[in-house]
């Protein structure tokens, strides 16, 4: 059986975006919000979801992740908003 990957967007105090993969999305939440999660985050607390996908393997899920994370901020917004982010 292959493990669950997601990659996912959140929101921070500051409205900033952070980019993130995990196995367990509500663990990683939890982790960013008590300010475990990452550097990046903890200065910016509390941080809400935004953004998430499933995917079958960390290769996909990292391949997203790096995609996304060349984008401008205004593209990431559009995905978030359900619009193209063309």
């Amino acid at each position: 059986m292959t493990q669950e990957w997601f990659f996912y967007m959140v929101r921070c105090k500051d409205n900033s975006l952070y980019s993130g993969i995990t196995i367990d999305i509500e663990k990683r939440l939890r982790e960013h919000n008590n300010g475990t999660g990452a550097r990046y985050t903890s200065a910016r607390r509390p941080v809400t979801l935004v953004y998430c996908e499933k995917h079958s393997n960390l290769s996909e899920a990292r391949k997203r992740e790096n995609q996304i994370k060349g984008w401008p901020k205004t593209k990431k917004e559009r995905l978030i908003q359900g619009t193209r982010p063309e």
